[in-house]
């Protein structure tokens, strides 16, 4: 399957919260769209991981995605290496996408960069031929470089090259991001409160935005 846009995110809901919005609406205009999460965000304090699994499989729903995939790297301890790095060449050349998207390059938790280094660092060597790597059936693939990276904006704001308004797809984003219901507020909830649980957070992004 190929896709128009693959978003790479280090944690399951850092697509949604970066740049739902975006998602919703080059999906909204017919091109395909997919996430590949890094991680399972096993570390978070809220939530499981079979939790957030079906928060995700919500989210992606409420989207419209193609196709989401997971790499299951070690949430908080995946590195930048050859390892991670043939995985995710491996799966751009699977969906071969026009434009990577990725987290930001600098951010408030130390995965998002590492993230983002990860996707930029392997987006370049998917282009490179001498570089083998094998689709699920085992074939050979071709070598294949997006033609576009950006990377969206997380916790730490940065002045951005552009914009793009999502007005009209607000809400869908919103929803998406509320899938997530272990991570953000919730006043029944009994689990410790985080930087992305308490109240304030919600009015954040809507103030960002």
């Amino acid at each position: 399957m190929k896709l128009d846009i693959l978003v790479i995110a280090a944690h399951p809901d850092d697509a949604e919260l970066g740049c739902g919005g975006t998602i919703a609406k080059h999906i909204k205009s017919g091109l395909k769209v997919g996430i590949l999460d890094l991680t399972r965000g096993e570390l978070g304090t809220r939530g499981t991981i079979q939790t957030r699994e079906q928060e995700a499989k919500d989210a992606s729903a409420i989207l419209g995605l193609q196709v989401r995939e997971n790499l299951g790297l070690a949430d908080g301890f995946f590195k930048n290496d050859q390892e991670s790095q043939l995985a995710v060449i491996q799966k751009i050349r699977t969906y071969q996408p026009e434009i990577v998207i990725a987290n930001a390059i600098h951010d408030r938790h130390p995965d998002h960069g590492k993230g983002a280094n990860l996707a930029t660092d392997a987006s370049f060597l998917a282009g490179l031929a001498k570089i083998e790597s094998k689709d699920a059936s085992g074939n050979v693939q071709k070598a294949w470089r997006p033609k576009q990276m950006y990377h969206y904006i997380q916790s730490q704001y940065i002045q951005p090259d552009f914009i793009i308004d999502i007005t009209d797809v607000w809400d869908i984003k919103m929803a998406a991001i509320k899938a997530y219901k272990t991570q953000f507020f919730n006043s029944d909830s009994t689990e410790p409160q985080t930087f992305i649980s308490r109240p304030e957070f919600i009015q954040f992004l809507e103030g960002r935005a």
